[in-house]
């Protein structure tokens, strides 16, 4: 069987509120939006910068505090405080699947709270 990769989780125009150089590496993000998009602790993500075009690839990490949206150690060169972003996870799907196969996509607002906001792909639940 083969398989391709493709866009699992998107979390859609996430505002950037912190940045830590000093921290070990990684992005931090809240709970609620890491469950609603189905991205795992520790899991790769690719973060792209809209406000700068950046992009770069880290692991994401459980952020304790509603809303917050952390760049740590070298990521945190490539972002400030304000830039708006996009933070994505991929799988593989076999080509059997992909009729079917949806993305899990999470729009929020300038506070990193999700949105009612639908795209064409955000009906999966």
């Amino acid at each position: 069987m083969n398989t391709i990769e493709l866009l699992k989780s998107k979390i859609h125009r996430a505002t950037v509120t912190r940045a830590d150089l000093n921290y070990e590496g990684s992005i931090t993000i809240p709970r609620k939006l890491l469950i609603k998009s189905k991205i795992r602790e520790y899991e790769k993500v690719l973060v792209v910068n809209i406000s700068n075009g950046q992009r770069f690839e880290t692991y994401a990490i459980v952020g304790h505090h509603d809303g917050e949206i952390c760049l740590n150690g070298a990521a945190a060169r490539l972002g400030v405080v304000g830039d708006k972003i996009i933070i994505m996870a991929f799988t593989f799907v076999e080509d059997n699947s992909l009729e079917e196969y949806k993305p899990y996509i999470i729009h929020v607002d300038e506070n990193n709270y999700e949105t009612n906001n639908k795209s064409q792909f955000s009906e999966r639940k």
